[in-house]
């Protein structure tokens, strides 16, 4: 079976959607699953047709950018998707993963990601190794502890765990972890700061 992922960010508009579903059906698509969501959010109807597809099945898409948020993320998706023995096929690219060649340039990309990623942890290490050589480094921010408001804005809209960490780009077990920080945060008594006892009157 074929089946086709349409997606446009929130910023844009529904025509978008209209033109990738039309395509998807002039590319055979029998079951379509389409979202209007940013680029950061959660995919449910992604991961709707990710949970659909069978062995033997094709996923289609119009453009890279429509399926993935970077090359790194298509590469997860392009992994779960071989895991089921499910094609990928990306119309404007003409690739499709049930031939040689659509294989060959998807672990292009994958080397490309893989390359890139290499060269900027060895400019981080460059980096650090230099201010610590000037007496600079003091370290920095966790990742997603840097996240942490982004977490509770997510939780507090009615996102899953889950859902939020996906959104961030952080695990899970962060997402906990900052959660249950602010839970264990001391709570100022009217009147007074965090920090200082509350007066108390003779």
């Amino acid at each position: 079976m074929i089946i086709g992922y349409g997606r446009t960010s929130t910023i844009e508009q529904v025509a978008g959607l209209q033109a990738q579903i039309r395509d998807l059906k002039a590319a055979g698509a029998e079951k379509l699953f389409s979202e209007n969501v940013s680029s950061v959010a959660p995919r449910q109807q992604l991961e709707a047709a990710i949970e659909f597809a069978r062995e033997g099945d094709t996923l289609v898409v119009t453009k890279i950018d429509r399926l993935a948020r970077s090359v790194r993320h298509l590469c997860e998706i392009v992994d779960r998707l071989q895991a089921k023995g499910v094609a990928l096929r990306i119309l404007n690219m003409n690739l499709d993963t049930n031939d040689a060649t659509g294989k060959l340039m998807l672990q292009i990309i994958g080397s490309i990601a893989e390359f890139e990623r290499n060269i900027m942890l060895s400019r981080q290490l460059e980096g650090i190794a230099k201010a610590k050589a000037e007496g600079k480094y003091r370290g920095g921010i966790p990742t997603a502890r840097a996240k942490a408001e982004q977490v509770f804005a997510l939780v507090d809209a009615g996102k899953t765990r889950g859902e939020a960490a996906e959104a961030l780009g952080i695990s899970i077990r962060s997402v906990f972890r900052i959660l249950r920080s602010r839970k264990d945060a001391p709570v100022a008594l009217p009147g007074t700061r965090i920090g200082t006892r509350p007066q108390v009157s003779a």
